[in-house]
């Protein structure tokens, strides 16, 4: 089973926390203890400022977006997709950068997936 592999650390409102956790967990493969502790792997992490009219994010009302780290792009889309998830279709390729995917939690929250070069 593909998992992501790494973020410095991130928080999200939702309407059921158990309920979206639980989706994280089983879609994603993230291993969180009881309190929500994920050892991660090492590896880069991007931090970077958008315009405030950026569609990057997906909705207008969407603040941030969550990146993972993937091994395997093709592969988790794949496990996204057979989760029930919505994949976007597209998958765009940055020369040096790596390959990127996008994924909706079940709170309609934009999530990019990330597979470095």
């Amino acid at each position: 089973m593909e998992r992501v592999l790494g973020i410095g650390g991130y928080f999200v409102r939702a309407a059921d926390p158990v309920a979206l956790g639980q989706w994280y967990r089983d879609a994603l493969g993230l291993d969180l203890d009881e309190n929500g502790l994920w050892r991660q792997q090492d590896g880069p992490t991007v931090f970077a400022a958008f315009e405030s009219g950026t569609d990057y994010f997906g909705s207008a009302s969407q603040r941030t977006m969550l990146d993972f780290r993937v091994r395997d792009l093709d592969a988790m889309l794949a496990q996204l997709r057979a989760h029930g998830a919505d994949v976007d279709g597209e998958v765009q390729e940055m020369d040096g950068v790596g390959r990127f995917g996008w994924v909706r939690d079940p709170e309609g929250n934009r999530i990019e997936l990330w597979q470095p070069a």
